[in-house]
């Protein structure tokens, strides 16, 4: 048997918040090679079109929700048009996600707000409307949430980013306890620094050099 094998979804349906660009992207473009039917969601419908393009490009079935993950109340019809086109959802990864850095005692409300948002608001009501609708009636699914090394190690200026990534391997581990009975794996990533279009304001060197 060939790792691939070893790695098939055939069929399944994976869902992707910030899926148009970054890191998201390319974990879709995986999924997708794996066999997986696609749905990724963003804000910004041109770049959710230009993402489309790129991986039906790559022979993947796609769709395109545009959606803002820290208006919650649109959440569930989110999940209603990616029921709507493909009946379950398989796969859930909570990708999407802010950063501010600013000194806590400068630290503005909108920043706060913004980044507590995005980082675990969203990816715990988008997890709890996905589990309820489509994993927990079907005894299935798979939850990755992408939290940060950030979450084990504060960094200075960016320290409500790594106070919302700590609580989103918080909220796993809570996930996967409760929800392991219903047949579902829940697990985090913590990745380190990648260069991204989040980041793009620290890709120069001291010396003033683009990193990429």
């Amino acid at each position: 048997m060939s790792v691939r094998d070893l790695f098939k979804l055939d069929g399944r349906v994976a869902l992707m918040t910030g899926g148009s660009r970054g890191l998201g992207l390319q974990m879709a473009e995986a999924l997708g090679e794996m066999g997986c039917k696609l749905a990724i969601t963003a804000r910004k419908a041109d770049e959710l079109e230009e993402a489309s393009a790129h991986l039906q490009a790559m022979g993947f079935e796609v769709l395109t929700v545009v959606n803002d993950l820290q208006q919650h109340e649109q959440i569930p019809h989110l999940v209603d048009q990616v029921l709507a086109r493909y009946g379950q959802i398989d796969i859930l990864v909570n990708n999407a996600g802010a950063t501010w850095g600013a000194p806590a005692e400068d630290y503005p409300d909108e920043a706060w707000h913004k980044v507590m948002n995005l980082n675990i608001n969203a990816p715990f009501f988008l997890s709890r409307e996905v589990g309820r609708r489509s994993m927990i009636p079907r005894q299935q699914g798979k939850i990755i949430n992408i939290a940060s090394v950030a979450a084990l190690k504060v960094l200075p200026q960016i320290g409500v980013y790594c106070m919302s990534k700590a609580a989103v391997v918080q909220m796993t581990k809570a996930m996967a306890l409760e929800w392991g009975r219903f047949g579902i794996n829940v697990n985090a990533l913590c990745p380190g620094y990648i260069a991204t279009e989040l980041n793009e304001e620290h890709w120069v060197t001291d010396g003033g050099q683009k990193l990429v």
